[in-house]
């Protein structure tokens, strides 16, 4: 860039040319770092194929700005908000930056109520917040992107506010899977698509990390502007916070960054907390967030889960103990925790039901290893009452 015209940190620019073989090229990336001598380095939001050393760039002079409000519903986008579903251009009025400032306190909602899913036991033992974050827990294969598009279906029908659904570096089929069933249930309206009450936003395993890593900001921009402009109750789901983290961690090798603990990058706590603290409730609407968390190797202590649920108001964890036993949803009911499980919350009833539910799987964990070695007959009649009962519970708690 000539001198005096350097970009903006954020902004985004075009690159445009043709390759050799005469197809039309355009790219466009994110200026990340300015590193002197008029030069830039930014990351790339597509595909990099056929860029060559001295192709022309253009500074846009603002940052990534995509579509948002009604137009944006019953169609799928990518990162830069362009639609991928074949069905036209999204011809929206507004068009907002994905790089935006948290709410101030003052405008932020402290209020308490429950969000219910209709999972038993999340509504029990881990109930959600409403305008809370919450967290789906587990390694791979457990089962985690089930739950979510469980509750899109059960919660974008009984709610009937809009959601928004960000795939950030998930499988391309799960995507496609969620939009054939949100087609079927009628949550997208092919037949009239502006009654639809959902919007998607796709940034799959194939895009390049730079793609993977803002489309979680272009979701919530999204649901941002149906809370702020709307005055609505937001649905806003993400799957999986963890490949947002990942991508983040290959662009801060592409930036040269240090890396740090396990290889993650240093910057791992801003990222998180600048995407995470956009997620909330002001006095005007609230984003409710479900959000599914891949857990490396199942341990919740590697960095990324352990940031992630920094964050979180209730935490579900999937244990591949109970889906090697076929109990679905497979949530662990002595690992999972929320804030909201207070008797002047849930009330007293509630609270204390949930607590001798808590007590008698506990019991039943410690007993496991004496059934193991010794068998059902070596234990105390009371004991074996204790493991009937909390056979039943593990069971009751299936669905």
């Amino acid at each position: 860039f000539s001198p005096g015209e350097m970009p903006n940190i954020y902004n985004s620019l075009v690159v445009k040319g043709q390759n050799p073989a005469g197809q039309q090229i355009h790219v466009t990336c994110e200026v990340q770092q300015l590193l002197g001598n008029n030069e830039v380095r930014a990351v790339a939001m597509s595909a990099t194929d056929g860029l060559t050393r001295g192709m022309g760039a253009v500074d846009t002079g603002a940052p990534l700005s995509v579509p948002v409000g009604e137009t944006t519903l019953g169609r799928i986008s990518n990162v830069l908000g362009e639609p991928v579903d074949n069905l036209g251009p999204v011809r929206s009025s507004t068009i907002s930056p994905i790089h935006r400032s948290a709410p101030a306190f003052t405008q932020l909602d402290t209020k308490l109520a429950i969000f219910e899913t209709g999972i038993k036991v999340v509504d029990l033992l881990a109930p959600y917040r409403r305008g809370g974050k919450i967290g789906l827990f587990g390694g791979a294969g457990v089962g985690k992107t089930v739950p979510i598009t469980e509750s899109i279906n059960n919660i974008a029908k009984a709610h009937g506010g809009v959601s928004v659904s960000g795939g950030v570096g998930e499988r391309t089929r799960e995507g496609n899977d969620l939009y054939m069933e949100m087609k079927e249930s009628k949550v997208i309206n092919e037949q009239n698509i502006s009654e639809s009450k959902v919007a998607l936003v796709y940034g799959q395993m194939n895009e390049p990390p730079g793609a993977r890593m803002r489309v979680g900001s272009t979701a919530l921009t999204m649901a941002e502007y149906f809370r702020d402009v709307n005055k609505q109750d937001v649905l806003l789901f993400i799957d999986n916070i963890f490949r947002f983290v990942q991508a983040g961690s290959e662009v801060s090798a592409l930036l040269g960054r240090m890396p740090s603990a396990v290889g993650y990058q240093p910057t791992l706590g801003t990222e998180m907390g600048s995407l995470q603290e956009r997620i909330t409730s002001t006095k005007e609407g609230s984003i409710t967030s479900i959000q599914a968390v891949y857990v490396p190797a199942d341990d919740l202590t590697d960095p990324a889960p352990a940031t992630t649920s920094a964050h979180l108001d209730a935490t579900t964890v999937l244990s591949r103990g109970l889906a090697a036993k076929g109990i679905y949803p497979a949530v662990d009911p002595l690992d999972s925790t929320s804030t909201m499980l207070q008797p002047w919350i849930v009330g007293e009833e509630h609270y204390e039901t949930a607590q001798g539910v808590k007590q008698t799987l506990q019991r039943y964990k410690e007993l496991q290893d004496i059934i193991a070695i010794l068998g059902l007959d070596e234990l105390s009649e009371e004991d074996r009452l204790t493991v009937a009962r909390a056979r039943k519970i593990e069971r009751f708690l299936s669905q």
